[in-house]
This record gives structure tokens, sequence and C-alpha cells, in this order.
């Protein structure tokens, strides 16, 4: 994924809830089409209020009690459409608000489980959560804003100027240029003078939450070295940038709201000067005056929430910026349209004359160029050598977390390239040097790759895995939760649940990052059987931090600099004079290195 800022523009956050809103467009309508009614209704309330003053007026003999009866009862129905009116469209804008959240939350989720794992690696998790839950929310008073607000506001601005326009031009084109000027004096200031503060403000908004995910993940960490004070005072810091930040949106907001409350007294003023004018002049009567002071009262109850419509409106905007940043990303590897799933039978890996150079590492040459190799099907294989050389790049690449800029990568003759991500991935089994299990059930985290497996099958990988001791001694056995990153169980655990879970869900390939590399002895030993039975029958790729992982491998690929130097059994890689892996094998059996 690739970004040219932190977050999107304003126009681009409206083409998002536009593309959103033409999914319920029918419902969208409807709403629409409600609100227009109930506020045509206020709109014509003026009118009939201005007949009821001047049937008041008119001597009850001469006709002026039925004409007030009728004005009387007029003014009663277009209050009551009002209310129904409203009351429809809030069942609907319901409905509506909450498939567009759900979609955008279930989308927004779906899209960041695709990004690439550079972007991952970049970005705090915290702030990620926090930028979709924040927009996702932005959604409801948005969408209240633009439908029972901003909607209302345009109607009622577009009717009654063009009611006073008809009987009274001077004073319609007043209330023209009136509102005009107050609404264009109201956006200006918002999106000029407000957004771009509170678009700041969330932006550290969004770091104090990563800073804060931060820390507290590493809890174990800081409290280990003692570090307390120091992050006290790191996140000391970033809350002050937020705060000031967040005070100088706060204060442009109650600026803004100040000089919007001027201008409405000015257009006060303006209409309700003219119809005194026009009575004096003798155009108006007191009916007609009465029409246009209720007019103005209407209006002013509609356009003194202008204000607040677009401070609520500016805030929903950049409350979405980052999440339609995030929506609008292009994943770092996509699937090609159409492409099959993977077939896997045997396992055979091919590996022809690829490049590769990590994006953004534009200095020095590719780290592989014109690399091939061939994995047989059942064949144990190891990846050794120096930190950097491309072991771990390799295995990625076959799991494709990143496209080639050159060659193929063909698993029983399919290409990687054009097979769907997920299948591919769902064909390898992997088992990590620090698993990470989720604060879930350990009959859960053991059936992750297999979620439909039975009880049975859950208990025999366990035992296969040599987890089965152990998680029957847990209060809740395979029910015990496992907290965070499996917080609660200890390294030896964390990889025997991992080894389980490859076993349950009996790939064909299988990648095993040096499983016992930072264990005690005796969890080494016991893992190191499990991994044993667990390679069994299938395409292996153990990359090596410890040489003795590998003795017992068909091959061992010996990397360096991106290329594959050397490659044999154990017995003639260490027979070699001069070899690479043979200066490993002796250096790390007199304790001064390790293979990584």
């Amino acid at each position: 994924m690739s970004r040219k800022s932190s977050s999107a523009a304003p126009d681009e956050v409206f083409a998002f809830l536009l593309s959103h809103w033409a999914r319920q467009r029918g419902l969208a309508c409807a709403i629409v089409g409600l609100i227009a009614v109930a506020t045509l209704a206020d709109v014509a309330t003026p009118i009939f209020a201005g007949q009821l003053v001047d049937a008041v007026g008119a001597p009850a003999a001469r006709g002026g009690g039925a004409a007030a009866l009728r004005a009387l009862l007029t003014l009663g129905g277009l209050g009551l459409l009002s209310v129904v009116t409203y009351q429809v469209a809030f069942l609907g804008i319901v409905r509506f608000t909450l498939r567009m959240m759900t979609d955008i939350k279930a989308e927004a989720f779906a899209r960041v489980q695709v990004f690439s794992a550079a972007w991952h690696a970049d970005s705090f998790s915290g702030s990620v959560v926090r930028q979709i839950l924040r927009g996702a929310g932005a959604i409801d008073p948005l969408n209240d804003v633009v439908f029972f607000g901003l909607l209302p506001i345009s109607v009622m601005l577009v009717g009654i100027t063009c009611v006073l326009g008809w009987r009274w031009p001077v004073l319609g084109a007043a209330v023209a240029v009136g509102n005009f000027a107050y609404v264009a004096l109201a956006l200006t200031l918002s999106i000029r003078w407000v957004v771009p503060a509170v678009d700041l403000a969330n932006q550290w908004d969004s770091r104090v939450s990563g800073a804060l995910a931060d820390a507290v993940t590493c809890n174990a960490t800081v409290r280990a070295f003692g570090a307390e004070a120091y992050e006290l005072a790191r996140f000391d810091h970033v809350l002050g940038r937020w705060r000031g930040r967040t005070r100088r949106a706060w204060l442009r907001g109650m600026g803004s709201y100040s000089v919007q409350s001027l201008s409405l007294v000015a257009l006060q003023a303006l209409i309700c000067g003219t119809a005194v004018l026009l009575w004096w002049q003798g155009h108006a009567n007191a009916g007609d005056v009465a029409t246009v002071l209720a007019t103005y009262f209407v209006l002013y109850g509609y356009l003194r929430d202008v204000s607040r419509f677009v401070r609520e409106t500016q805030r929903g905007v950049a409350d979405m910026q980052e999440l339609v940043m995030l929506a609008s990303a292009t994943p770092g590897v996509q699937d090609r349209p159409g492409a099959p799933a993977l077939q896997v039978t045997a396992g055979r890996i091919e590996v022809r004359k690829i490049s590769f150079r990590y994006p953004g590492h534009d200095q020095g040459g590719p780290l592989f160029d014109n690399l091939s190799v061939t994995i047989e099907a059942g064949e144990r294989v190891g990846l050794v050598g120096p930190s950097g050389s491309g072991k771990s790049s390799f295995v990625r690449l076959i799991q494709r977390l990143h496209d080639l800029d050159g060659g193929r990568i063909l698993i029983d003759g399919q290409d990687i390239a054009g097979v769907r991500q997920d299948s591919l991935r769902a064909q390898i089994a992997l088992v990590p040097q620090e698993p990470t299990l989720f604060h879930r059930t350990l009959a859960e985290n053991i059936a992750y790759g297999r979620p439909d497996a039975s009880a049975a099958d859950i208990e025999a990988a366990a035992r296969l895995a040599r987890a089965h001791e152990f998680i029957v001694r847990q209060p809740k056995g395979y029910a015990t939760l496992v907290g965070e990153r499996g917080i609660k169980l200890s390294g030896g655990e964390r990889q025997r649940v991992a080894i389980a879970r490859a076993f349950l869900a009996d790939r064909k390939i299988l990648i095993l990052d040096e499983a016992t590399s930072s264990l005690d002895s005796e969890s080494e030993a016991a893992i190191a059987e499990a991994a044993g039975r667990l390679m069994a029958g299938r395409t292996c790729l153990v990359i090596a931090h410890r040489l003795s992982t590998v003795r017992a491998m068909d091959r061992i690929l010996v990397f360096r600099d991106g290329r594959i130097v050397e490659q044999g059994s154990h017995g003639a890689l260490v027979a070699r004079s001069g070899g690479l892996y043979r200066d490993l094998f002796e250096r790390q059996a007199l304790g001064l290195v390790s293979a990584e």
C-alpha cells in the first residue's frame, strides 16, 4: 500500500459518502422526499399565520370567524404533517445509517487484512483501530446533519425565497442575498479556517492512541527495564502536542460561531426592516407583516443551527479522512481478476530465475537476482546463512507476501502469481519463531487453520505436538483463554500450540522458522521431537538459526547476499573445506556466533 498523505481531502470524503449512499438510493430518495415535505409544511406555516391575523382583524359577521377557523385548522394540519413525516424519515435514517456503518467497518477490516506486512510493520495497530472506529462512528452524526440539517435548510431557503419573492420581489431579493451571504460566510469559515485545525487535531488524536497502545502492548518490557517514567514522559510529550492542536481547533470553532451569530443579527435587521418599509409604503398590511415576521422566526430556527451543522459536518469529514485514505489505498499484493484457487497435490516448489527488491530499497542491487532452485515434493530443506542473506525473504516470496520483480515461483506446476492468495497460504502451514496467539481459547487457537475441527481432532493434534499435558493442567483445559498474544503461556507452550495448529491444518507444505531458538533445553528437545513428527511426509522449509536444527535435513541451502552459494547434506557441507556452512558450523560449535 502506498500513501500520498496521512488523510484524504474533503472532496474525497464526500465522494466516499456518495458511493455508500448510492448503495441504498431508493431509501435515500424516500428519506429526502419525506424531509422535503416536512420542510415545505414549515414554509407554508407563516402564510397561514398571516391569514389568521387578517381573519382575526376582520369582524366575525363578515366571514372573519370562518376564515380564522380555516387558517387555524390548516396550521394544525401542517404541524401534524411535519411531525409525522419527520418521524417516518427518522425510522428510515436509522436503517440507512446502520447499514452504512456495518458495511464501512466490515470493508475497512477486510482491507486492512490484505495490506502488506511492511504496511502493518509501519503502522500502530491502536491508531489503525482508532481510525476505523472513529471514521465509522462519524457516519451517524454526519447523516443526521446532512438529512435533518443541511437538506431542510436548503429546502427552507429556496422555499421561503420563492414565496416571498412571488408576493414582494424586493423582499425576496433581500432574503436571497442575505441568506446566500450568511451561508457562504459559514461555509468559508468552517472549511477554510476550522477544518484544517480539526484535521491536525485528529491526526494527533490517532498518535495518542498509537502511543498508548504501543506502551500498553509492550508493558512487560517497560517494567523489565524500569522505564515507566520514560514512557510517561514520552506519552506526556504526545499529549502536549495533541492538547495544543485540539485547543486551537476548539477556539477556531467558537470564533466561527460568534461571527455567524453576528451575521444572523444583521440578517434579522435586513428582513424585518424591509417588511416594515413595505408596510410604510402601503405595499403590505398587518397580516403581510405578520407573515414576514413569522417567516423570519421559522427561518431563524433553521439558520440558527447552520453554524452547528457546518461544524458537525467538518468534524465528521475530518473524522472520516483517515478512514477514507485506508479505503482508497491499494494493497501491495493483489489477485488477478478471476484468479483460480491453488490446487496442491504433492507440494513440489520450483523457483525459476526470480528477481526481487524490497519497495523503497533503491540503494544497491536487488536482494535476489536470477535465483533458481527446485524443492521436490516431500523434501525437507534447511535454509541457513548470515543475517540479511535472504532466508526469510525467500519463504515470504513463496507465501507471496510480496510480488516478484521478475521470474516465477511454481507449486505443483502452478504459478503462484496467478492464483488467489488466500488459497496459496491456506496450503502452507507456518510455525514461526515467535507464535502470535489470539486472545481466545486454546481450542480455538489450535483449530485456527480448521475452524470446523472436532474436539477429538483438536486433542489429537495437541497430543502430537506434546501440548495436551500442559493444556489439561490449565484452569479450564482447552477452554482456557490465553490472553492477548498468548501472554498467559510460556514460550515453549506457545510453540507447542503453534505446532498443534500445524498438525491439525495438515498442509502439504510446511515452513518452520526455527521454533526452538529461544527456548530452554528441555522445551527445545520436546518441541524438536514434535516438529520432527510434523515434518514427516511434507515438503518442509526450515529456517535455521541453530545449525543443529538442520543436521537431519535432506538438503541444506546456504544463503549469502541473496544467492545460494552452497547446497547439500549436513555431512557433505561440513566436509567442504573453506565452505561458508563449515565456517558457520565451526564457529557456532565454539559458541562464537549463531547462523542468523
